[in-house]
């Protein structure tokens, strides 16, 4: 399965996946014990949704003693790439403008971030 190719994700499933990025390499209980004590998620939820996620393609597993250890199947940027390009594309038309302008009037953007931002663009 290709990157365009992987199935959307849930914001729970978003949330899992970011915590396996994180982990690199964890099991279930290592990811109920990452999330916010005010999350309350289920041990049987995060199962599930790591069973989803290995079924869209984005995270795999092995077997080790009696764990199953999960670790990411794609790289965060790519998925990153992707899912910013497609909110781009659908709210925008591609255009970046208006989503830095929101941004910025909603104080999502501080002084000290564009100074941030100007250097990565100057970049080679």
């Amino acid at each position: 399965m290709t990157q365009k190719e992987l199935p959307g994700l849930s914001p729970s499933e978003t949330e899992i996946l970011r915590l396996v990025w994180q982990l690199d390499k964890t099991t279930v209980q290592q990811v109920c014990e990452k999330l916010p004590v005010e999350r309350k998620i289920a041990y049987a939820t995060v199962q599930t949704l790591l069973r989803r996620l290995e079924k869209k393609g984005y995270i795999k597993h092995k077997v080790s003693g009696k764990a199953h250890v999960f670790f990411p199947a794609i790289k965060q940027e790519a998925v990153i790439k992707r899912s910013v390009g497609d909110f781009l594309q659908r709210l925008f038309g591609g255009d970046p403008i208006p989503l830095m302008q929101y941004l910025a009037r909603h104080g999502k953007v501080k002084a000290k971030d564009i100074e941030k931002l100007k250097k990565l663009v100057d970049e080679p």
